[in-house]
């Protein structure tokens, strides 16, 4: 039978990222991508842009339900997002699910990252921006620009970012809060109440996804030219 051999990761996740646990991520996100450079497999990302309006259809009905507002928040990024996505960036292999719970620390210093059930081919850049989404946001929904300066700051030492890249930021961030709302809306209308996985509150993609419709470009993630 197919199998996976794997070491053992020594670390633990962190729970509240400081700005030097961002620097450290961006770092070794950068090196995930130089690394998979020349690896010759693809996988399509099911998860992108082509797949978020059938995922909204699936519980369209219902969305209402988490929240009024949510059917028209939707509909209206889905739209700008389909007419403004770019399709001229850089690409290559992606982790594209790098959250803290992801990432291991051992005395602070990042020992490795986990679980690439989602690893698949697409924009670098994309990744970088669901990282913003999962490292830089406080919990009381605030985006932390010192969080975000530290991540670029720690990409960019490695792989510097192209003029294209640098100007899709703010609707590549926006695409990547609209990819894990989407997923965790589905997941809270549909998982069963005695499943053993608790499925995530979609409140949080929602503040994210409004912080990004503000956004004019990557200085509003704390990037310094």
């Amino acid at each position: 039978r197919t199998a996976a051999l794997v070491s053992f990761l020594d670390g633990f996740c962190v729970g509240r990222p400081s700005k030097d646990h961002c620097e450290q991520l961006g770092a070794a996100l950068a090196k995930l991508h130089l690394a998979g450079q020349d690896f010759k497999l693809t996988r399509a990302n099911a998860l992108g842009l082509s797949g978020w309006r059938p995922l909204y259809e699936n519980f369209q009905s219902d969305a209402q339900s988490i929240s009024k507002t949510l059917p028209q928040l939707i509909s209206n990024n889905l739209t700008q997002l389909e007419q403004q996505w770019p399709n001229d960036l850089p690409t290559g292999v992606i982790h594209a699910d790098l959250f803290p719970d992801n990432v291991f620390f051992l005395s602070n210093k990042l020992s490795g990252l986990i679980d690439f059930y989602f690893a698949c081919n697409d924009a670098l850049a994309y990744d970088i921006a669901i990282c913003l989404n999962a490292w830089c946001f406080e919990r009381d929904y605030a985006f932390n620009i010192t969080k975000g300066r530290a991540l670029l700051k720690g990409y960019e030492k490695l792989r510097p970012l192209s003029t294209i890249e640098r100007e899709a930021m703010p609707i590549l961030a926006r695409g990547a809060a609209m990819r894990f709302l989407l997923t965790r809306c589905y997941d809270w209308l549909n998982t069963p109440q005695d499943a053993v996985v608790i499925p995530h509150n979609p409140t949080d993609y929602i503040m994210r996804l409004r912080f990004h419709e503000t956004a004019t470009s990557i200085a509003d993630y704390g990037h310094q030219s």
